[in-house]
């Protein structure tokens, strides 16, 4: 199987056992992403809604850096922490895709890594 890393400086360097992403065939892999600065790899200030597009933001990064971009992502995972907060996802993610939108699940759970309320994840296709 052929698996090749994918790396953006525009995206938080990877804080774990992980890539970015991993391309294999025209196939890529883009790891969660929560709203970390890559500058500061500290989680961004300000309101959800500016929390939610630096997710978005990030994985867009690793998207151009596989030699794709985000339009080209058929499948998105969304983690909350609060899924009161699933409006405010639809609404930037109405920023960055635009139809057909890619299939989504958004999911709630307890907690994410550094105390973050949002990530997401996303394959998409070259």
């Amino acid at each position: 199987m052929n698996k090749t890393p994918v790396h953006s400086k525009q995206a938080p360097k990877a804080i774990g056992t992980y890539s970015q992403g991993i391309r294999s065939g025209n196939l890529v892999f883009l790891s969660g992403q929560i709203p970390l600065d890559p500058v500061t790899m500290e989680l961004v200030s300000g309101d959800f809604e500016a929390r939610a597009r630096q997710v978005f933001m990030n994985l867009q990064a690793v998207a151009k850096a596989a030699g794709g971009d985000i339009d080209n992502i058929v499948k998105v995972t969304v983690y909350l922490t609060d899924l009161g907060n699933f409006a405010t996802v639809n609404k930037v993610m109405s920023e960055f895709f635009r139809e057909p939108y890619p299939a989504r699940a958004a999911l709630g759970v307890a907690s994410l890594p550094k105390g973050a309320d949002v990530e997401a994840e996303a394959i998409l296709v070259l």
